[in-house]
C-alpha cells in the first residue's frame, strides 16, 4: 500500500510528548507542527498556508478544554479528520468529541505503532471523503462556463472541457445545429491559461468564399477592389488566445490549403503581402456535418482533418439529454421574462412532461426560440401545455403567411409558425430586432451574440433571397 503524507497539526501542551508525537510523524514523512494550547492552535488554523490534513488534540489544554474548543469549531472535522488524544479517565469525554465529528481517539500513553495507524488512516479516509466530494460536485453541476444540464452526458462533457482547457491542442468540436459548440470552444478558452485573451469567432460558412481568407488572415491596403485599408484578421485579433472557425467543412479547398500551412507553421500571411506574421493562438474548430464523411467525399482534405482533429469534442443532441429539458426551458422562460418585464410561475410537471416528449431536431437552439415565444405571447403568470407552440415536424405544411402591418415589419415575422430550424432562426432575429426599434446592437444584446453574428446572419438571408428571387421578364422592344 503507497503510503500518504500529510500536514498535521498536534495541539499538545506537554511539550516532550508533542515533539515525541512529531518525530514519530515525521518519520513517516508528514509535515507536522505544534501548538501547545487552545490559543495557539487558533494561531496556526488561521494563518496556514494550506489546510491541515489532521489534526490531533489533547482535551487537557491549559487555556481550554479541548472538548469545549473543538465544540466551538465545529468546521474543523468537516474539513480535516480531527483525533482526539485523551487520558484513560476521560473517555467519556473522548467519545463527546467523536459524536462531534472526530474520527478517532487515542489513549495515552500513545505506542507508535497506533499512532502511525490511527494517522494513515484518518488520511486515507479525508482522501476518500474528498474524492466523494469532487464526483458527487462534478456528477450534480447544472451549469457550466454557459451551459445549462446536470445529465450524464452534459457532466462528461464538462469534464471534457476541464481536461483540455489547459492544452495548446487543436480542439475539433461536432454536434447537430442547436448543441451549443461556440458555447463550448467559448468555455475552452475561459476554462484555460488564455482566458485573458481575446476569443475570437469566424463562422466560415457565413462569409463569402471571396472574403473568407481575409477575414481569417487579414489583408493590405489595396490588395483587391475594396481593400481600402489594412485589416489584420482573425487570426492575428486572437494572437495569444484562441481562434474558433465554425462550419469549418463549409471552407473552400484552396483556402484549407493555406489553413493547414498556418497551422503547421503558426506564421499568417494577409492577402497582398510578401511577408508573413508569426503569432501565438490556440485553433478550435466546429461543424455539424460528419467530418469523415466531407473527408471521404473529397470536400474536406484528409490531412487538414488530422491536424485539426487532435482532440475530438461531441456535443449530445437535447433529445439525449435526460432531465436537461427542464433546466434549460426554466432557465430561458426566466431570462425572457426578465427581458419581456413578466412574471411566470414555475414551469409545471405538465408542461416538463410535454417538453420532454419532444424530440427538439433544434436542440438547445430550438427550446430557447420556443420559450422566448412562448414568453412574448403569454402575459402570464401561469402556463399550460395550450400555451405552448405546437410542436413543428418533419413534412408539415407550412404555416399561413401573414401580411405586415404597421406595427410589425414584413420582416420580422414572415411565417406565423416557423417550420425548419433556419425559419425558427431567422424570426427569433428578426422578432428581436423588431422589438429594439431596429436597433441591432440592441437586438444582439438581447440575444446574447454579437452584433457581428447578426449582421452576418442577414447578409446570409439576402443573399438567399436574391438567389430565388424570379428572373425578370424580358422587356418587349417591338
Amino acid at each position: 500500500m503507497t503510503r500518504q503524507s500529510s500536514r498535521i497539526l498536534i495541539v499538545e501542551d506537554s511539550e516532550s510528548l508533542a515533539q515525541t508525537y512529531a518525530g514519530i510523524l515525521e518519520g513517516d514523512g508528514h509535515e507536522v507542527k505544534v501548538a501547545g494550547s487552545g490559543e495557539d492552535a487558533n494561531a496556526a488554523l488561521e494563518s496556514a498556508a494550506e489546510p491541515f490534513d489532521t489534526v490531533l488534540l489533547d482535551l487537557q489544554l491549559p487555556d481550554c478544554d479541548g472538548l469545549e474548543w473543538l465544540e466551538g469549531r465545529q468546521q474543523l472535522t468537516s474539513d480535516c479528520s480531527v483525533v482526539v488524544i485523551t487520558a484513560d479517565g476521560s473517555i467519556t469525554r473522548a467519545i463527546s468529541a467523536m459524536r462531534l465529528g472526530s474520527y478517532d481517539f487515542l489513549v495515552k500513553p500513545l505506542s507508535p505503532p497506533r499512532l502511525l495507524t490511527t494517522v494513515r488512516n484518518a488520511i486515507e479516509r479525508r482522501s476518500l471523503v474528498e474524492k466523494a466530494e469532487t464526483a458527487n460536485r462534478l456528477t450534480s453541476r447544472s451549469s457550466f462556463h454557459g451551459f445549462i444540464g446536470k445529465s450524464p452526458p452534459m457532466q462528461a462533457v464538462y469534464r471534457a472541457i476541464e481536461n483540455v482547457a489547459g492544452s495548446k491542442a487543436t480542439v475539433f468540436i461536432t454536434g447537430e445545429s442547436g448543441t451549443g459548440k461556440e458555447v463550448a470552444a467559448e468555455a475552452i478558452h475561459r476554462a484555460g491559461p488564455r482566458a485573458r485573451k481575446r476569443f475570437v469567432a469566424l463562422n466560415c460558412g457565413a462569409i463569402p468564399e471571396n472574403l473568407l481568407e481575409s477575414e481569417l488572415f487579414g489583408h493590405v491596403k489595396g490588395s483587391f477592389t475594396g481593400a481600402i485599408a489594412d485589416r489584420v484578421g482573425a487570426a492575428r485579433e486572437a494572437d495569444g488566445g484562441t481562434l474558433f472557425l465554425d462550419e469549418i467543412c463549409e471552407m473552400e479547398l484552396n483556402l484549407q490549403v493555406k489553413l493547414l500551412r498556418f497551422l503547421q507553421t503558426g506564421m499568417v500571411q494577409p492577402v497582398g503581402s510578401s511577408r508573413p506574421v508569426s503569432i501565438d493562438v490556440r485553433v478550435i474548430c466546429a461543424t455539424n456535418r460528419d467530418p469523415t464523411r466531407e473527408v471521404a467525399e473529397g470536400r474536406f482534405r484528409e490531412d487538414l482533418f488530422y491536424r485539426l482533429a487532435v482532440i475530438p469534442l461531441e456535443l449530445p443532441a437535447l433529445r439525449d439529454r435526460p432531465g436537461d429539458v427542464e433546466l434549460i426551458a426554466q432557465h430561458f422562460l426566466e431570462r425572457f421574462a426578465e427581458q419581456e418585464g413578466k412574471t411566470f410561475d414555475p414551469l409545471g410537471p405538465e408542461i416538463v412532461k410535454e417538453l420532454a416528449s419532444r424530440q427538439w431536431p433544434g436542440n438547445v437552439r430550438e427550446l430557447q426560440n420556443l420559450m422566448l415565444r412562448t414568453t412574448v405571447m403569454n402575459a402570464g403568470p401561469h402556463l399550460t401545455v395550450a400555451d405552448l407552440p405546437a410542436e413543428r415536424r418533419a413534412g408539415a405544411q407550412m404555416a399561413p403567411r401573414i401580411e405586415p402591418t404597421a406595427q410589425a415589419p414584413a420582416h420580422a415575422s414572415q411565417f406565423a409558425e416557423p417550420r425548419t430550424l433556419a425559419e425558427i432562426e431567422r424570426a427569433a432575429v428578426e422578432a428581436a430586432i423588431s422589438r429594439a426599434g431596429g436597433s441591432i446592437p440592441a437586438a444582439a444584446k438581447e440575444l446574447d451574440v454579437s452584433a457581428s453574428t447578426i449582421y452576418r446572419m442577414r447578409s446570409r438571408w439576402e443573399k438567399l433571397e436574391r438567389r430565388s428571387a424570379p428572373m425578370a421578364a424580358p422587356q418587349d422592344f417591338n
